[in-house]
């Protein structure tokens, strides 16, 4: 008897659920939807200037200590290239090019320097590894 009642009961509750008309709900004012959406920008200005006059300005010890914090979080590609990945040192080759002649027609080509990078890519060090030895 009980497992034949309780399915009516709760279709009796879920049918009162929908026994409300709109109208009951949500009563029609007397305003159209033109005079709604007119008088929306003058509410919102006055949200507005609620807001301004609640806001306090902050002070130099304020300022100073929340431009300190956003910089603490702030991340750049140099800074962040640097210091997980630091840059390995790549030194400078200097070679000197003695005297010689050069071309079919012999031209003599006087003696100079040339100065190259060791390494021919730039290389970085993996997160952790030691670069103070190097």
């Amino acid at each position: 008897m009980k497992q034949r009642v309780l399915p009516f009961l709760c279709l009796a509750v879920l049918l009162t659920g929908c026994s409300t008309t709109k109208d009951e709900m949500l009563p029609p004012g007397d305003a159209t939807m033109l005079e709604l959406w007119q008088n929306k920008g003058s509410s919102a200005r006055t949200a507005t200037e609620a807001r301004s006059t609640l806001r306090r300005g902050l002070s130099d010890d304020d300022s100073v200590a929340r431009q300190t914090i956003e910089e603490s979080y702030t991340r750049a590609a140099e800074n962040e290239i640097q210091q997980v990945f630091p840059r390995l040192p790549n030194p400078d080759m200097v070679i000197y090019i003695y005297p010689h002649m050069a071309g079919n027609a012999p031209a003599p080509v006087p003696g100079y320097s040339s100065v190259f990078p060791f390494y021919s890519q730039v290389q970085y060090a993996l997160p952790g590894e030691r670069t103070e030895a190097l």
